[in-house]
């Protein structure tokens, strides 16, 4: 029968997984498959197997539970093996390529940010900061410009909206670099200009969330900045 995997972790990790449930309608009893020194938490992988919300939140929880007591490396949603010794095979071939990233994982955890800019704060500010913005745009709405002049100011707003959000994100990003162990740039989706995921030690914490606490006060009410953990490492795995 199919396998569900849910993370890897050591075999020495506690594992505390009583309480939860697995995947699927009657939830699957959740399990380890063990080989040599790392452990494989899955269950039996339902037929009909699809992104639905129980089963999302069922998956998101066994990874919640297992980074309480120390590193996993957790798999995306949807990961399933042929059977147990399928599972077993690949952490014996890839054994110390696991057990490195479950190193470099100790006492960190994932942190996600995305940053958008409310569109008509941003285009008051090219308009008060760019002469010749202002310009064309005056020469628009006044009747007295070509259409030539229509299409020049929407793609010279075009490209200084995309200038003045990338400056921000490398700087953003910069603020918070000396407090994360590593980064992972993400292509922004909808109206973010940036999205990125830290991996931040647990001595650094402190200091990471209170840095982000100041960027998004200094940004103010025309950027939402929207920080989002202690998560499970899946940008690092």
């Amino acid at each position: 029968m199919a396998v569900y995997v849910y993370s890897i972790t050591s075999k020495d990790h506690p594992a505390r997984l009583d309480d939860l449930h697995g995947v699927g309608e009657p939830p699957c009893p959740l399990r380890t498959v063990t080989a040599g020194v790392l452990c494989a938490v899955v269950s039996d992988a339902p037929e009909d197997l699809r992104a639905r919300r129980r089963d999302v939140l069922a998956h998101q929880e066994v990874q919640e539970r297992l980074m309480k007591d120390g590193p996993v490396l957790p798999l995306r949603f949807g990961m399933t093996a042929d059977d147990d010794e399928a599972v077993r095979g690949a952490l014996e071939d890839r054994s110390d390529e696991y057990q490195e990233q479950l190193r470099n994982l100790r006492g960190a955890t994932e942190y996600n940010l995305k940053v958008s800019w409310e569109e008509e704060a941003l285009l008051r500010r090219i308009l008060l900061e760019s002469d010749e913005v202002r310009e064309l745009n005056t020469a628009t709405r006044s009747g007295s410009g070509t259409p030539e002049m229509s299409i020049a100011l929407g793609e010279l707003v075009a490209q200084e909206a995309e200038a003045r959000q990338q400056a921000l994100a490398a700087g953003i990003v910069e603020a918070l670099r000396p407090y994360a162990r590593d980064e992972n740039v993400s292509a922004p989706g909808g109206r973010d200009f940036l999205n990125v995921s830290f991996l931040v030690q647990d001595d650094q914490e402190e200091m990471f969330l209170a840095t982000g606490i100041s960027l998004a006060n200094q940004l103010g009410e025309e950027c939402e900045f929207r920080l989002r953990g202690p998560l499970p490492p899946y940008s690092f795995v």
